[in-house]
């Protein structure tokens, strides 16, 4: 099988990564696009996954538009080479756009219910929709739900192992508290109206935390004077070592949240639109603590974030948590894999039988 595969994001090359190898493996060839944005490149060239530049992308919606031809014109002519047999991505508009006018399958995934613009701009293009059980929104026929979450394609135990090594890097000892900050920069068109934390904030949330441990902090964005400081310094492929022994994360991202959370470490993540999956983390395994942006919620989470660190041994309740969720979701990974392998197929028997999915354990 030939299989187009496009990444717009860093956390997109994570959630395909062990797929391409192992499909790889059993005979099926790729072909990876993918935007260069921010470590995207990187991470692909870390894990030896060959790939092709489509370019920055432009941050305002003229550019955004003008950016979506120029990328369905590269995409297709790339297709019309490969041959592919079926398009892959999380949510991208242009794989979806150009398996449409080749009457190819596109096959999507996403777990960002308010991205509205890419759901108008992929959906119609779309074949199937695979998303996590827990996606508080419906799209149909096409829609297609497991119960898992997607950073269970890349840190589920079957994949992962964090590597203490990273403790060096980060020049911290065994045992010893460290807090890891993320901001993002708001520039996805998913984001826009979004504020984020107050530099004020970030400020206090730094020096709060710092009475308990280390303090890190990975930002999309240029850190005002004051933080540079504290700015992790650690290859991109180390991060989810760096996540996985520390003590809490705070941040706006939704994706590190949710990586915290199948890695057994507390995570607090604010944004106004939230996420199912982080929802699900909170309600129902206590991994995750979901705020919103107001100053109100952001007061509220640092002193949650300072309460959480107070507490002794949390990370053995952390991995308690985990466990439990680890022991009801499936493996993501294994069952993509059948759910292309088998395609088309596989729609109609997880149509009939959503419970086939629990074979991947």
């Amino acid at each position: 099988m030939k299989i187009l595969i496009d990444i717009g994001h860093p956390a997109h090359v994570h959630y395909f990564r062990n797929f391409i190898k192992i499909m790889e493996n059993k005979g099926h060839s790729f072909l990876v696009t993918a935007r260069d944005k921010e470590v995207a490149h990187s991470l692909l060239n870390n894990y030896k996954i060959i790939y092709i530049d489509r370019g920055k992308g432009y941050k305002s919606l003229l550019g955004k538009l003008i950016y979506m031809f120029k990328a369905d014109f590269l995409l297709l002519k790339l297709s019309l080479k490969f041959e592919a047999d079926v398009f892959l991505s999380f949510s991208s508009p242009y794989a979806a756009q150009v398996a449409w006018f080749l009457r190819k399958s596109h096959i999507a995934f996403d777990d960002t219910e308010h991205a509205k613009l890419e759901h108008m701009m992929y959906v119609p293009f779309t074949d199937v929709v695979l998303t996590p059980k827990c996606f508080q929104k419906d799209f149909g026929k096409k829609h297609i739900r497991f119960n898992s979450f997607m950073e269970l394609c890349y840190l589920h135990p079957n994949y992962f192992t964090p590597d203490p090594s990273v403790l060096e890097l980060l020049g911290v000892e065994k045992g010893e508290k460290y807090v890891i900050l993320r901001f993002v920069s708001w520039r996805a068109s998913h984001d826009m109206g979004h504020t984020g934390i107050s530099i004020k904030n970030k400020i206090k949330a730094v020096k709060g935390f710092s009475k308990y441990g280390r303090v890190f902090i990975s930002s999309e964005g240029e850190l005002p004077e004051g933080l540079k400081r504290y700015q992790i310094k650690i290859p991109p492929e180390k991060m989810h070592d760096a996540l996985a022994y520390a003590s809490l994360l705070f941040g706006e991202s939704a994706t590190m949240a949710s990586e915290c959370a199948v890695l057994g470490t507390p995570a607090i993540f604010l944004d106004n639109d939230g996420r199912g999956y982080t929802d699900e983390e909170e309600n129902k395994y206590g991994l995750v603590f979901n705020f919103t942006e107001s100053l109100e919620d952001q007061q509220k989470s640092i002193q949650k974030g300072i309460d959480l660190l107070s507490i002794d041994n949390i990370k053995k309740e952390w991995q308690k948590r985990r466990d439990k969720m680890l022991s009801e979701k499936i493996d993501a990974n294994a069952f993509i894999i059948w759910f292309i392998e088998n395609y088309p197929r596989s729609v109609k028997i997880m149509k009939v039988n959503p419970e086939y999915q629990y074979s991947f354990r």
